[in-house]
C-alpha cells in the first residue's frame, strides 16, 4: 500500500472514530480529553482547588478537562513546544519543558507549595525506527518523572503516557525507585491497536528549590 493510500485510510478511520466525533460535538480540542476524563473518574485524580501542571499540553484537550474539574479555586499551568490557543483558567507557557530555563519559569509560576498533580500526554516525534523511538519515549518519560518529583507536593500524583515495549521496564524501574503506588492503566478511550498506556504514581514529597 502506498504512503498516500495509508494516509487516506488513516484519515477515514480517524474521522469515523466515535471519540473524534464526540470531541467535535462537545467542544474538546482532541479525543485525548476522554482518556483523562475516564482515568479521572476511575482514579479520582482531579478535584476543585488543585494546582495542575500539564506537560506537553497542545492542542489542549487535557488542559480543558483539568480546568473544568479544578475550578473554581484551582489553577492549571500548561507548557508545550507548539503554540496553544487560550483556554479559560489555563496559564500557558510556550517552550520546551526539558530546558532548565523553562523548568525554572514553570516552578516560578506554580503555587509556592508545588503542583498537586502533573499530567502529561506527550509523545516524542517518531522516526519509524523502533529502537530509536523506544529510546526517545523512555528518555522523555524519565524527564517528566524527574521534573515531577521536584514540583509535586507530598503525596501528589503523576499521570504520564508510556508505551509498551522494551523501553517500558526501565521506565517502571525508575518510577518504582523514585515514586510510590506505581500502576499502569489503559483507558477505553485509548485506541485498542495503540501501544500507549498511562503510568500513574504518587510522589514521596516535592523538593521545590
Amino acid at each position: 500500500m502506498s504512503g498516500k493510500s495509508k494516509t487516506r485510510r488513516w484519515l477515514k478511520q480517524h474521522r469515523s472514530d466515535t471519540y473524534v466525533q464526540r470531541a467535535g460535538a462537545e467542544g474538546y480540542r482532541s479525543r485525548a480529553a476522554y482518556k483523562l476524563m475516564e482515568l479521572d473518574e476511575r482514579e479520582k485524580l482531579l478535584r476543585r482547588g488543585m494546582a495542575v501542571l500539564d506537560l506537553g499540553s497542545a492542542p489542549g484537550g487535557w488542559s480543558q478537562v483539568a480546568a473544568a474539574r479544578v475550578m473554581p479555586g484551582g489553577c492549571v499551568l500548561a507548557v508545550d513546544l507548539l503554540p496553544m490557543p487560550d483556554i479559560d483558567g489555563v496559564q500557558f507557557l510556550h517552550g520546551d519543558f526539558t530546558r532548565p530555563e523553562v523548568q525554572a519559569a514553570l516552578i516560578h509560576q506554580l503555587p509556592t507549595a508545588g503542583a498537586d498533580i502533573v499530567i502529561s500526554d506527550m509523545a516524542p516525534n517518531l522516526t519509524g525506527v523502533k529502537i530509536t523511538d523506544q529510546a526517545a519515549s523512555e528518555a522523555l518519560v524519565v524527564e517528566v518523572m524527574e521534573f515531577a518529583t521536584r514540583v509535586l507536593v507530598p503525596s501528589g500524583r503523576l499521570l504520564v503516557k508510556v508505551f509498551h515495549g522494551s523501553g517500558l521496564d526501565p521506565v517502571l524501574a525508575h518510577a518504582r525507585a523514585h515514586l510510590e503506588q506505581v500502576r499502569v492503566r489503559k483507558p477505553d478511550a485509548s485506541r485498542a491497536r495503540s501501544a500507549e498506556s498511562y503510568l500513574l504514581a504518587t510522589s514521596r514529597g516535592g523538593i521545590l528549590p
